[in-house]
């Protein structure tokens, strides 16, 4: 690695370069870094919360208090769910922030900042909601925004934020929350505006049966119906969750080129279901795994997600349904087919980024045979060196950009003034 891309491999020895750090990697696996293709980072600060609860459930019961969430609360919540993301082998990650209470500071430059603290590629999604109870939509009215508000606010952090180069730490998406908390005014302008800025879009979008329940009685149609008809589909999109998929939109998913991120933790925790991943797959349509929002995936590791894919799968359709491989490609080169950074990273090659995962799988791990089996079947291996173009982030299992105890603290604290001000 030079100068933050992969200029070659080989299996070695490695040549001898005068100045250049060796890192040994000897009973180590090298993986492209994990990407995280979708995440709630100030939901850190409700974990725990309505533990038995639906997704419609769990929404209900916290919007209000997210309602009072601040730029120092989601401050600490970034800081410390993109450490623990770093900690699981994770270099990239997205972020769909949709509440943004008037008074309460710069939540979405509280949470660049954090990205930047800790050392990763951060794609931070612009999200809104405009649909409230009073219109048919599920969050309280004191929660959404007005749709002028929310162009003009996605527009100017586009303009602030975004970096388009190659080797860019920091990209914006546009992203209106959901179908129940958004009006279609909105996702069609949201749409409009981010083709205009050569950006990407983003959503949840059939996660359970009540959404599709939802959608077919407000809109007449399913929820893919619906992203189709308002100009939703395409290869600059990529979905939250897609669970409840019918053969046609598998179809469609693969022939428009959108993609989708695959959250198996949280569906299993909301009692959500599972996604028909294996099927996306063989139409071979772009899936990427995502660890959601804390408080509905509680200190999901990126690694385990892909353990989590895997068993998933094959407990529906049996043991072919999914392979280790497929699981580590859908947690690397898949989010970065989401992102719109397959050619930068996840995968390894002379020319892109060097953003690498180094993976301990000697010691107990050694009985395995396959490393590639023993990262995604077992426990997590130890982290031996996280590196984001070139730049050290963890190094044995340790922080090295941040206070592991410091960023723990934040996120700690951000939870209790959270619930102070509840």
């Amino acid at each position: 690695m030079e100068n933050g891309r992969i200029t070659g491999i080989g299996a070695g020895p490695a040549p001898r370069i005068e100045g250049a750090e060796h890192i040994d990697g000897t009973g180590c696996l090298v993986t492209p870094g994990l990407v995280n293709t979708h995440h709630h980072l100030y939901q850190w600060a409700t974990q725990g919360m309505y533990q038995d609860s639906t997704l419609f459930e769990w929404l209900t019961g916290l919007y209000r208090t997210w309602s009072h969430i601040d730029a120092d609360i989601t401050y600490g919540a970034a800081a410390a769910g993109l450490s623990w993301l770093a900690l699981s082998g994770a270099t990239t990650s997205s972020d769909h922030h949709y509440i943004f209470p008037k008074g309460r500071g710069d939540l979405f430059e509280a949470e660049v900042r954090a990205a930047a603290e800790v050392g990763l590629r951060f794609h931070p999604c612009r999200g809104s909601m405009d649909r409230g109870q009073s219109e048919g939509g599920l969050p309280p009215d004191e929660v959404v925004e007005r749709t002028d508000e929310i162009l003009g606010a996605t527009a100017e952090t586009i303009d602030r934020y975004h970096d388009p180069s190659f080797d860019s730490m920091l990209r914006v998406a546009v992203a209106p929350c959901s179908p129940f908390s958004v009006s279609e005014t909105l996702l069609r302008e949201s749409a409009a505006l981010a083709r205009d800025k050569g950006v990407r879009l983003h959503t949840h979008l059939a996660e359970t049966l009540d959404e599709e329940q939802y959608c077919r009685e407000h809109m007449g149609c399913t929820p893919v119906e619906y992203m189709e008809k308002i100009g939703w589909l395409g290869d600059d999109v990529w979905f939250a969750h897609a669970v409840h998929l019918h053969d046609k939109d598998i179809r469609r998913f693969a022939d428009t080129g959108s993609g989708s991120a695959h959250c198996p933790t949280s569906n299993a925790r909301l009692g959500a279901g599972i996604a028909r991943v294996s099927d996306l797959l063989a139409a071979g349509a772009t899936v990427g795994l995502g660890v959601d929002g804390a408080a509905s995936s509680e200190l999901t590791s990126m690694a385990g997600e892909m353990r989590q894919a895997l068993l998933f799968q094959r407990a529906v359709h049996g043991p072919q349904a999914l392979t280790a491989r497929q699981a580590l490609c859908m947690a690397t080169l898949g989010g970065a087919r989401n992102l719109g950074r397959h050619r930068e990273i996840g995968s390894l090659e002379p020319g892109k980024l060097a953003d690498l995962a180094v993976w301990r799988v000697d010691g107990f791990r050694a009985a395995l045979g396959d490393p590639v089996c023993a990262l995604v079947f077992g426990p997590t291996p130890p982290l031996a060196r996280l590196l984001v173009g070139g730049r050290t982030v963890v190094a044995d299992d340790e922080l090295r950009t941040v206070s592991r105890d410091a960023v723990a603290r934040a996120g700690a604290t951000a939870r209790h003034r959270l619930l102070r001000e509840e």
